[in-house]
């Protein structure tokens, strides 16, 4: 038993639940063929279908009378009739088609011809039909009575209804949370009052999901279950409607501050049909997309244009002899429902107060944040956004070197002073990982020592990394806010939007975490907890205390104030640019109109229609669907993970970076190692998800192919340019590999078979060319492997750009940089490989970056403006083999600012407006 849920609670085996299970139904069906040709035993069978076990009671379909009419014909050895069924039932599951074909629901012999479309539709073709999802349905009743119970559900439906559903029904508090982790199509929960704590099934499979749960389960109260149980599942999957049916006075559960969570409370013994239509009425507030209804509306409406938007309506391509093709390319509804007006049923984007504003509150409401804005210019906007609105000339934000771009250049047009803190250094591969918070605190108590730490307004963050480092997010904020309590957080989440629908990787998004951090304050137990570390502390603690110290805030005193930017685009079903910006902020009221100003400043005044249309329908299809879809992407990921690990041949040339080699020891302290590491089971990676600094986004795959004598960008190119495969980023000697939502197992396959092939051709060519072309080989894994070059740190800005600085902290006044380069007369140009820039480097004067310098890879600035150029700079320059640096000009050189003439300025004009005086 022990070795059986050993396995049952392998990470692979808890993601892989979906298609683990059509496996094992696929298993059964191959099992049933070699029966009735006389190959396996009856009991072969009997094993088969036992082993569908329990897990099966958690999904409407295929259902009592489709189970019990398969162990009929087992029990009556019709082996023919069996296997008929079972392929039946198999191909259903596959197909789906047991969503829309009432048929499939029969146990009666039908042919394959009459119920079952091998392919289904998945491109839009399909003729209209009424979404299917399931309802959880928590019951006291006997089993007995279970059957009849759903099919007095199904008498409910009515041909006005928008919406089919079947009922999952279960008896316990255990078997419940079970249905809601294993079905990814339960998107509702009906829970009468009565029903048991603990599942009659002690299946292997159902002790491991119910494992993770445990300090739900040990703080039951039996005597307040359906409120647990809520919570519970709300906790696992806030998109869930849950609906409580009590015989006791529910008037006065209504009013129980703990039912909040509960779409709506019922007397259990008032007509079901009220249930039915409530439930309704609760998918259909998620199924509404405002902008995107309207903008179909539109579209079908005979509207004469006399605006400057040419292409809206069509007419000038369609009637066009010459541009006609891109309308049949992108069809004729893209142009009618183009338009410049914001009447007649759409809205302002800068404005909104209609049918936009109303998409964003659902947004609001489906990502956990108090406000949301869409973006049409993607996720570059929605940080300088975030910046304007809330960063002054003068302010000092700590942000991550290895930032996207678009935070140093928002620095850049605010004025503001950043305070660089560096990522630990995965040298190997030449890429950086995440910011350790001992450094972010570090830099936090410096400037308290300066006297600057009301100078302080932000931490500027990237969660989760491009390479898939996640922080503690929670746990970074909280120890920030035990500093200064009322510190802003940005978060760019650019590639983590999906993470909101995983309970694994909910936790870590900036949103989740301020939802815990939020109901933490509001717990008399923080302020004991506060009191009781501040007494440790003691009245002046030592810098290196509270450094080695896991710092409490004091609940009174915090302002919680935080924003995350998510490229939806990236992760979700939105057109390329689509973002969103996600608020909490206590004090938001206090910064909204500047925030508008700063909408009005980046946003275009004729946004995409299409793209805003988009960013609506993406919040509907994760509120329905995005658990199961975030589930398969992890999936995909694992099985990636896994079937290059255990190629003979694949794994003598490629792997895929541990987590392990991406996260230092000493930020795992949970001691995870890798996701499919020997003995590691999904409830390990579960308490690393809770407990270490830093954890890996399972779906972001390090593949290395130096090993192959490939740099990144060669092989980049060579998937894309013969096998038709396009992956993300790229190192030195990695590519980055990204599954998402659109991922399938077929993906998988290609990817493989595409590494095999290339294996092949590798093991070929050195047998081929015998030792000469080894040796030409080893060289060039060596030098891709071993002959890296240091990654440089941020050295440090010009003495003429810190005339507002503190004394021994490191910020800047990266805005007069910048500026100072618009000066011709003030900048010179510097070749690299001159015998004049060593000199420089070593004699002076001193070599000031006058812009950006930004190399892809690794795709982090090198250099700011302002920054002095070092050695460790430069030689890193000269080693670099890539063909895009971004404001490096090979022929010219590096683009300098001239000290001596920044130097002979008397007074200068710092970021905060201040006249400083600086000796010449």
């Amino acid at each position: 038993m022990a070795s059986t849920l050993q396995d049952a609670r392998a990470i692979d085996h808890f993601f892989s639940a979906p298609s683990g299970r059509i496996d094992r139904w696929r298993d059964l069906h191959a099992i049933a063929r070699s029966w009735a040709k006389g190959a396996q035993p009856k009991q072969a069978v009997t094993a088969a279908l036992d082993e569908l076990g329990a897990i099966e009671e958690f999904y409407a379909f295929p259902g009592g009378e489709l189970i019990g009419a398969l162990r009929e014909r087992l029990k009556n050895e019709d082996a023919n009739g069996f296997l008929a069924l079972a392929k039946r039932i198999s191909l259903a599951i596959v197909t789906r088609n047991y969503k829309h074909d009432v048929n499939e629901w029969q146990a009666m012999d039908l042919s394959l011809s009459e119920t079952i479309d091998v392919l289904p539709s998945a491109l839009g073709d399909a003729p209209s039909h009424r979404p299917y999802f399931e309802m959880l349905v928590v019951t006291p009743a006997p089993a007995g009575r279970w059957a009849h119970m759903a099919a007095e559900f199904r008498r409910l439906r009515r041909s006005e209804d928008a919406f089919i559903y079947e009922a999952v029904l279960v008896g316990s508090l255990e078997d419940a949370i079970c249905a809601a982790v294993l079905n990814p199509d339960i998107a509702a929960v009906a829970i009468y009052e009565g029903f048991a704590l603990r599942s009659a099934h002690d299946a292997p499979v159902l002790r491991s999901v119910l494992a993770a749960q445990q300090p739900l389960l040990d703080k039951v109260d039996e005597a307040d279950l359906a409120l647990r149980l809520a919570a519970g599942l709300k906790a696992i999957r806030p998109e869930l409607d849950i609906y409580l049916l009590s015989d006791r006075r529910v008037e006065k559960l209504a009013g129980d501050p703990r039912a909040a969570m509960i779409r709506r409370v019922m007397y259990q013994i008032e007509e079901p049909l009220e249930l039915h239509l409530s439930v309704q009425e609760g998918i259909k507030a998620r199924f509404e997309t405002p902008f995107f209804d309207n903008l179909k509306l539109y579209a079908q409406r005979p509207i004469g244009t006399f605006h400057a938007l040419p292409i809206a309506r069509g007419k000038s391509v369609f009637r066009s002899p010459w541009i006609r093709d891109m309308g049949q390319f992108y069809g004729i509804n893209l142009f009618l429902a183009e338009s410049s007006a914001t009447t007649g049923g759409l809205d302002s984007l800068l404005e909104p107060t209609g049918n936009i504003k109303r998409a964003q509150d659902m947004a609001a409401r489906a990502f956990g944040a108090e406000q949301v804005f869409f973006v049409t210019n993607g996720t570059s906007t929605s940080n300088k956004m975030v910046l304007q609105a809330l960063i002054a000339p003068g302010d000092i934000v700590i942000l991550d070197r290895n930032c996207h771009k678009s935070h140093h250049y928002g620095l850049v047009l605010s004025g503001a002073q950043p305070f660089y803190v560096e990522a630990f250094p995965m040298v190997e591969f030449s890429m950086y990982g995440a910011v350790p918070l001992r450094t972010i605190k570090q830099a936090l108590l410096d400037l308290e020592a300066e006297g600057r730490l009301d100078r302080v307004k932000m931490v500027d963050l990237t969660n989760c990394t491009f390479d898939g480092h996640i922080y503690n997010t929670r746990r970074v904020m909280e120890e920030c806010l035990a500093i200064k309590p009322d510190l802003i957080f940005l978060w760019d989440e650019a590639w983590f939007g999906f993470a909101r629908w995983s309970p694994f990787l909910r936790p870590r998004t900036a949103m989740g975490a301020a939802a815990d951090i939020e109901a933490w304050i509001r717990d008399p137990a923080s302020i004991v907890q506060y009191e009781r570390q501040r007494k440790e502390l003691g009245s002046k603690p030592s810098i290196d205390k509270l450094l080695d110290t896991r710092l409490v805030p004091d609940p009174r005193a915090v302002r919680l104030r935080v924003y995350q930017t998510n490229s939806t685009h990236k992760s979700m079903s939105a057109i390329r640019q689509g973002s969103m910006v996600l608020v909490k902020d206590v004090d938001f009221h206090k910064v909204e109109a500047q925030f508008h100003e700063a909408v009005f400043t980046h946003a275009s005044t004729s946004p995409n229609q299409q793209l805003i249309a988009s960013l609506d329908v993406a919040r509907r299809q994760m509120e329905l669907e995005g658990y199961g879809l975030v589930m398969n992407a992890i999936e995909v990921a694992l099985d990636i993970r896994r079937e290059v690990a255990i190629h003979p041949l694949i794994s003598k040339y490629f792997r895929i970076v541990g987590a392990d080699g991406m996260v230092p020891k000493e930020y795992r302290s949970s001691g995870f190692i890798d996701f499919l590491a020997p003995d590691t089971r999904w409830d390990n990676q579960l308490r690393s998800m809770r407990e270490d600094e830093f954890c890996l986004d399972p779906t972001r795959m390090t593949l290395v192919c130096g090993t192959a004598g490939f740099d990144g960008t060669s092989f980049k190119g060579l998937l894309a340019a013969q096998y038709n495969i396009q992956v993300n980023k790229t190192s030195r000697n990695s590519v980055l590999l990204q599954s998402n939502i659109n991922n399938t197992r077929s993906d998988v396959a290609l990817l493989i078979s595409v590494l095999l092939k290339i294996s092949n051709e590798i093991e070929a060519r050195l047998q081929r060319g015998g030792e000469a072309e080894q040796s030409a080989f080893a060289a060039r894994v060596h030098a891709l492997m071993n002959d890296v070059p240091d990654l440089p740190n941020f050295s440090h800005f010009h003495d003429a750009f810190r005339a507002d600085a503190g004394e021994t902290t490191p910020e800047g006044d990266i805005r007069s940089a910048f500026f100072a380069a618009y000066a011709e007369e003030q900048c010179e140009y510097l070749r690299i490989d001159s015998p004049d820039c060593n000199r420089r480097i070593e004699k002076g004067p001193a070599l000031i970056s006058a812009n950006f310098v930004i190399p892809y890879p690794p795709g982090f600035p090198i250099l700011v403006p302002g920054q002095v150029v070092t050695h460790e700079t430069i030689t890193f320059m000269r080693k670099l083999d890539v063909k895009e640096i971004h404001g490096y000009e090979k022929a010219k050189g590096l683009k300098l600012l001239k000290s001596d003439a920044l130097l002979s300025k008397k007074t200068r004009v710092t970021g905060n407006g201040r006249k400083k005086s600086q000796a010449a």
